[in-house]
């Protein structure tokens, strides 16, 4: 009896289908967490076999640890532009949290939660969830800092401060995830949170 041939992938440039596979683990992780970057769930979404992926990422954990990374490097980048535009470091400040609790980045946050998770068994997503973590407490000093020197806070140590305000970022949109509070209200906990560590009057960081 003769047999039907498979359907053999298009031959590539590596650096082509390195792309494509790296593509297909991104928007597995934004669409289902960090959880769904699995060998053959890449292979599925990038139309090709479980042992081509496995070439080009033998590793799997590096493969999901670099994922978190490009997940995470977007969404600083994309906030980064985003409050660049505002005129102080209030003003920066207040549309960073407005931002980052406004509920449109839920897929992100999945992804942030499964790296905490998974990072416990996955050393090199561990340490990848750290850099990530220092970059982000450095955007927030960076304004912290910028508003200290312009006069606009008021704090001996804007990197402590900072590190307070992105665990309760983390924090309160974690607790979204099970639909605790609306995303007005957990802005409003957070910024009146921020006002007192900054010796701001309330109402200084309109949010929501």
């Amino acid at each position: 009896m003769s047999r039907t041939p498979g359907k053999k992938a298009e031959r590539k440039a590596p650096s082509q289908r390195a792309a494509e596979i790296a593509s297909a683990a991104r928007r597995l992780a934004l669409e289902g967490g960090l959880s769904a970057v699995t060998l053959r769930a890449v292979a599925a979404r990038a139309g090709v076999a479980p042992a081509l992926v496995a070439h080009y990422e033998p590793n799997m954990d590096a493969l999901v640890a670099e994922t978190f990374a490009t997940v995470v490097h977007a969404e600083i980048d994309a906030v980064s532009a985003l409050i660049a535009t505002e005129a102080t470091a209030r003003s920066r400040l207040a549309h960073l949290l407005s931002t980052l609790l406004d509920g449109s980045r839920t897929d992100v946050t999945v992804v942030w939660v499964d790296a905490w998770t998974l990072g416990r068994r996955n050393d090199a997503l561990a340490a990848r969830v750290r850099t990530e973590m220092d970059a982000w407490q450095a955007v927030i000093r960076e304004i912290i800092e910028c508003g200290v020197r312009l006069g606009e806070f008021e704090t001996d140590d804007a990197a402590a401060v900072s590190w307070q305000i992105l665990g309760m970022i983390d924090g309160l949109n974690a607790q979204a995830l099970v639909r605790w509070g609306a995303a007005t209200d957990r802005s409003l906990l957070l910024a009146h949170a921020v006002e007192g560590m900054l010796r701001l009057s309330r109402g200084s960081l309109p949010v929501g």
